[in-house]
């Protein structure tokens, strides 16, 4: 439970702040500069929002299948994917502050790798459902 709720909250929040959140405020009439202003101090708390819950879920799988499960399992993989696109958004933002269009990528890179994560089943689980014991 504990690996969706994470899941839940930082791939749903880089999804709704690009595709629900910006969109909104460009059709109230905000100005444009506000517009990015508020994207970028957003976008920057939200990836790092998300490598929390990214190592947080890592913790999960660690303990729930084990530390070879990094490596070679594909949740792993998207895990530290999502963690590596995070150390890129920041390394990006710090060092080269011109290039935004690393930045976009990097982000592209977090939440598509969300999204496939979130078809994959919950640790543990092995793909089943748990029924509730009464």
């Amino acid at each position: 439970m504990i690996w969706q709720l994470t899941q839940m909250l930082w791939v749903g929040g880089v999804w709704l702040l690009h595709i629900g959140l910006l969109p909104v405020l460009g059709r109230v009439g905000l100005a444009p500069l506000l517009i990015d202003e508020i994207a970028g101090m957003l976008t920057a708390l939200l990836v790092g929002f998300s490598a929390a819950c990214v190592i947080f879920q890592v913790l999960v799988l660690v303990q729930a299948e084990g530390l070879a499960s990094l490596w070679r399992d594909i949740r792993g993989q998207l895990l530290l994917m999502s963690l590596y696109a995070c150390g890129m958004f920041f390394a990006v933002r710090l060092g080269w502050p011109d290039a935004s269009q690393w930045q976009v990528f990097s982000y592209l890179v977090l939440g598509f790798s969300g999204l496939v994560l979130v078809l994959q089943p919950v640790p543990g689980w092995g793909g089943r459902v748990r029924e509730a014991h009464p």
